[in-house]
This record gives C-alpha cells, structure tokens and sequence, in this order.
C-alpha cells in the first residue's frame, strides 16, 4: 500500500516538475505564444513518431542549426545524443534568427510526417548541401524517404547569457 502511495506521489511530482519547468521558461518569443507546459523528449517522438502525428507537442533542446536562407526551420538536439528533430514554420510567419545557434528552445507545434520519392529525396539533399556549403553526392541518396518534423507555431529562445 505505502509502495503504491509512494508510486502515485513520485508520478504526480514529475509531472509537476516538468509543468514548472516549462512554464518557468524565460526568452525571446517567436509567433504565437505557447499554451502546452509539458514537454515531449523529442526521443519519446523520434521512437514512435507515427503515434504523435497530428498531436500538438512542446519539445526543449539546443538549437543545431537554422534555415540561412529564410529563418523557416531550426534543428533541436534530441535530449538522446545524436538525434535531432526539425522545426518548420510558415515562411515570413515565423523568421528564427542565425543568432538562434546554440542557444535553448522551447517549441509548440504539430507531429508531421513527410514522404519523398527518391527524386524529392535527391532535390531535398542538394538543397541541404547548398545551403551547408557542401558538396552534393547524389550516390548518397538510395531511395525515398520518410521525414518526421514538428510544424512550428511558436516558441521561446533563451538569451545566450541565460544558456551558459
């Protein structure tokens, strides 16, 4: 019986604290403002994404990377080392600073799964090479390909003294 009681407890208060941190959460505010105070592991998402498609999530991690060309998308570190997932918004409704690099985010937004034929595949990995910088080696693309991505609608961006 304490076992269970214990059990409940512990259960509630990580719930809690995971409420409290999200909406204790202070930054620069990006679109609309967030409404979801827990937050997903983008791990728990990556590992089953097809049970999250269309669920509206809130996912934390360190920003990899952002669209140089029109502030569109951001890469979040997985909480898993060597993961990430994408951020997509609408382009000109939302617009992510380069500045946002390697600083924290909290983001809302909508489980998306994307299909490519191996010809999408092929014209999205140029693109991504072009945009990198890099050199693009078709070989490397060998079929279609699935995408899952959160469809952004808002965010908050630590400052980047706040991150250190």
């Amino acid at each position: 019986m304490r076992r269970a009681a214990f059990a409940s407890l512990l259960v509630v208060a990580t719930a809690a604290c995971a409420d409290a941190d999200a909406s204790a959460f202070a930054g620069d505010p990006y679109g609309e403002p967030l409404t979801l105070t827990e937050v997903t592991p983008i791990s728990t998402i990556l590992d089953a994404p097809e049970e999250f498609l269309g669920e509206r999530v809130l996912v934390e991690g360190q920003v990899v990377a952002v669209c140089e060309e029109r502030g569109c998308w951001v890469d979040i570190a997985s909480d898993r080392q060597y993961e990430k997932i994408q951020i997509k918004v609408d382009d000109g409704v939302i617009t992510f600073p380069l500045s946002m690099r390697g600083r924290q985010a909290l983001v809302e937004g909508t489980v998306e799964k994307l299909e490519l034929t191996h010809e999408q595949a092929l014209a999205a990995a140029e693109e991504r090479a072009r945009e990198h910088g890099e050199t693009f080696d078709p070989s490397t693309v060998t079929g279609p390909e699935t995408i899952y991505r959160i469809r952004g609608i808002g965010a908050l961006v630590r400052d980047a003294a706040a991150t250190q």
